[in-house]
């Protein structure tokens, strides 16, 4: 095995010769991660990309199939990408990035031939619900900065997905913070399916010959004057506004340091009033929304500068300026005590004493002690942007900061911010300043400072920033804390939760064996092959429609039979009927011969049913929740028309009440455009109302309600449907796709999109509209006549003659053609 100084390369297949220095850790871990699904915990900066990358190499090698990666950022993408490249001898086109800068038509073509992708998990969210790559061949999946495996993050979706759908599974997910205590450690493990933990912290022997110490310095500064006589006057305006909500009587609070925990409250208190129609709830949440800005400009004259502080009241101005402005923005800059704190923000010479003291700091590193990059954090991109022109007329000074643009700020592309790293990196420039962009793994090079603008209120992001030092020699951390202000609070915040979480690793390393045993009792069984049965539950659920159950939600595989009234059985709902009450060969074929929408196929394999969702309803679970279920195949398009399209007749459009009630108390008439513009592009329109009591939500009047659903019934023909809540519109969803697309016999058709169609889709459009024939039928008659005109002329006989056309459509097509028309 070759040397490097220090110790040893090392030797492994897929792995660049002489490139890995030989880390005992690593390979541990590696060869832990590489038996089973486990959480990697290790400190910032020792190399938990190379224990990924190890366990990818292993995989392809011995198993094949594609690896997957996923990281939070692009630039955190862009930079394992280049690592993979370097490290691995699998060739360079067979690396492939996956980022929203990547078409989705191109995507889905690179997937195919890659061997590893590297990618964001908003990317491959979109694409596995909208049905353009698939899991099956991924033999390792790398969750980076797994810790993000909360709520509804990508990464939860992702890890269901990919248990379920790949043929051999394995996960690896990594971080040097999993969380802040043993919940939230668990809560990431049974998210992303880990059953295994790998800890290993900086007291161990064979990571402490790669550690070095990083003091972190605390330097407490005094604001002047002039600043202090600004926020007290923002505060004394905060103080008038809370006067006033206790005369509402939802709060006791007098002074101006509110925590957000009682903000909070008090919104919870309005939003009752608010709800029971009470003027007093939207009087008093305008004044909520005064002191939120208020605070927000109190952080900034406290914490950041009075540039800050200017900027911000410029953007507020500029915003009660605007048409629709907020009476909240038009009060503030309009209050005496306001417009004085801004005349004296404008009359003062200064910044804030941080901007002084950060010079000082830079000078002693990378003067007197002749260091040469240093890294400043700051919370804020104004500030950031200050601190850039600010320091520039003495170091050699730029900005990294998100893609994103702001109200007076342009973000950085993704191009930007690899060039700034790499000419940092290459020592064309002595200081970054960035904002948190840069905290979460970004492989920025050693530096000899990292200085935090102001306390960071979480454990998380401490260690995050802190791990950008100390690498390969002695670092410094120092964090400039403003006395006496909110930088106090997360002062202590951030020390606390620092040492609770370093605790709590070293607690994850000893009780390992238990935590793996308590995550085996929390059903992670569910990803090791069991059968996902969502899609097998009953789809009825109780989809209410205001008077009674939905018909739609009904089960379907109910026994066929009559009931004791004489009325036909449920079954009867499965497919149209002759005037005889024999079915028709539209709906059954009676030659036996293969229909698209059938469930069992000759071969014994069960077809799928599509659903086509608007890429705007990612917002909303209900896609990702119907791309899990067996039998089901979701495409993701922006549509021109409705939220999903279940067949070629019939489209959804989906209001949760909030936005149903918001169209009848606001003004907004775009719901009944947006139906209008269903009905003229499909037959069977749906209205969905998502939501709790429709009629007690809020204080609209029930007539109100009841003419806007008559409207939708009789004036737009379309059907209204109402569901409890996501998880029961995606089953109503599934179930009328089902019926459509299996019993009825029909296709999926996306009306109303720009592009146009070609002569054989115009000619089966025109014939499939002819009493509602539907695609399959229309192939049929056109492949039998030959054109669109010889389908028209040929009498009931000549049409009964194609197959799947009985009686009952062929009166139909004629009736359609050869009536006269009555029109109005």
């Amino acid at each position: 095995m070759a040397t490097v100084e220090g110790g040893e390369y090392l030797d492994r297949p897929m792995v660049t010769p002489e490139f890995l220095e030989n880390r005992r850790y690593q390979v541990e871990l590696a060869d832990t991660a590489g038996s089973t699904h486990t959480l990697v915990c290790l400190p910032t900066g020792l190399g938990k990309t190379t224990v990924s990358l190890l366990v990818t190499a292993q995989r392809l090698h011995a198993v094949g199939g594609t690896s997957l990666m996923l990281a939070p950022t692009k630039p955190l993408v862009q930079q394992h990408a280049e690592f993979y490249r370097e490290a691995l001898t699998v060739p360079d086109d067979e690396i492939v990035v996956f980022t929203g800068e990547v078409s989705p038509d191109n995507r889905a073509a690179l997937w195919d031939d890659a061997r590893i992708v590297i990618a964001t998990p908003q990317v491959v969210e979109n694409d596995l619900v909208g049905n353009r790559i698939s899991l099956s061949n991924v033999t390792h999946c790398t969750f980076d900065e797994c810790h993000r495996a909360t709520g509804d993050y990508a990464y939860n979706y992702i890890a269901e997905r990919y248990h379920a759908d790949a043929d051999d599974p394995l996960v690896t997910g990594m971080s040097a913070s999993p969380g802040d205590d043993e919940e939230a450690i668990l809560e990431v493990c049974e998210n992303l399916g880990l059953s295994e933990v790998a800890v290993m912290t900086e007291d161990d022997a064979d990571v402490a010959d790669y550690t070095h110490d990083t003091s972190v310095e605390w330097k407490r500064i005094e604001l002047p004057e002039v600043v202090v006589e600004i926020r007290d006057a923002i505060n004394e305006v905060v103080a008038d506004r809370l006067e006033q909500l206790k005369e509402l009587g939802v709060t006791n609070k007098s002074s101006p340091d509110l925590s957000e925990r009682e903000i909070q409250g008090m919104q919870a208190e309005l939003r009752q009033l608010m709800d029971n129609d009470q003027s007093e709830g939207y009087q008093g949440m305008s004044l909520l929304a005064e002191i939120r800005k208020l605070r927000t400009a109190v952080t900034y004259i406290e914490t950041q500068s009075v540039e800050s502080l200017r900027r911000y009241f410029e953007r507020l101005k500029e915003a009660a300026r605007s048409s629709g402005a907020s009476k909240a923005d038009q009060r503030l800059v309009s209050e005496p005590k306001i417009r004085e704190a801004i005349r004296k923000a404008r009359e003062y010479d200064d910044l804030h004493p941080k901007f002084r003291r950060t010079r000082m700091l830079l000078a002693e590193t990378l003067g007197i002690e002749n260091g040469e990059r240093v890294i400043v954090f700051t919370e804020s991109r104004d500030t950031a942007e200050t601190l850039v022109d600010f320091l520039s007329d003495h170091f050699e000074t730029e900005k990294f900061v998100g893609q994103s643009d702001t109200d007076g700020s342009e973000g950085m592309t993704q191009t930007q911010q690899q060039e700034t790293l790499d000419r940092f990196r290459a020592g064309e420039f002595e200081v970054l300043v960035s904002t948190s962009v840069a905290e979460e793994g970004l492989d920025v090079p050693e530096v000899d400072l990292v200085l935090f603008y102001e306390p960071v209120p979480t454990a998380i992001r401490a260690i995050q920033r802190k791990g950008r030092t100390g690498r390969q020699a002695e670092g410094r951390v120092v964090v400039l804390l403003a006395e006496d202000t909110r930088d106090e609070a997360y002062f202590w915040k951030a020390r606390n939760d620092q040492k609770r979480m370093q605790q709590e690793l070293q607690n994850l390393k000893s009780v390992a064996g238990d935590l793996e045993a308590e995550l085996d009792q929390t059903g992670l069984d569910e990803y090791e092959g069991v059968e996902n049965d969502s899609a097998g539950s009953d789809a009825g659920g109780s989809s209410g429609t205001g008077g009674g159950e939905a018909a739609a939600g009904s089960n379907a595989a109910a026994p066929a039979e009559t009931g004791s009234d004489g009325q036909a059985g449920l079954d009867a709902f499965a497919g149209e009927t002759d005037p005889d009450g024999s079915a028709d060969v539209d709906a059954t074929s009676d030659d036996g011969a293969e229909r698209e929408g059938t469930v069992a196929t000759a071969d014994g394999d069960e077809e799928v049913v599509e659903i086509v969702a608007d890429q705007r309803e990612l917002d909303a679970t209900i896609a990702r929740d119907l791309s899990t279920r067996e039998g089901i195949e979701t495409r993701l398009e922006t549509l021109a028309v409705g939220d999903y399209v279940l067949s070629d007749r019939v489209v959804v459009e989906r209001k949760t009440v909030s936005d149903f009630l918001d169209t009848l108390t606001g003004g907004d008439r775009s719901m009944f455009e947006q139906v209008g513009d269903a009905t003229r592009h499909y037959a069977r329109p749906v209205v969905v109302i998502e939501g709790g009591d429709l009629y007690g939500a809020r204080n609209v009047h029930r007539k109100a309600i009841q003419g806007a659903l008559s409207s939708l019934s009789v004036d737009f023909g379309a059907s209204v449907l109402q569901t409890a809540d996501e998880d029961e519109t995606a089953d109503l969803l599934e179930t009328i796709a089902q019926r459509e697309q299996e019993d009825a016999d029909r296709e999926v058709s996306v009306h109303g999109e720009k592009q146009s169609r070609t002569l054989p889709e115009q000619q089966e459009y025109v014939v499939a509209a002819i009493g509602e024939v539907g695609p399959v039928t229309a192939r049929s008659l056109l492949a039998h006549f030959g054109s669109v005109e010889a389908v028209m002329t040929a009498d009931e006989a000549a049409l009964q003659a194609v197959d799947g056309v009985g009686s009952v459509t062929a009166e139909r097509i004629r009736e359609v053609v050869g009536s006269d028309y009555r029109g109005e």
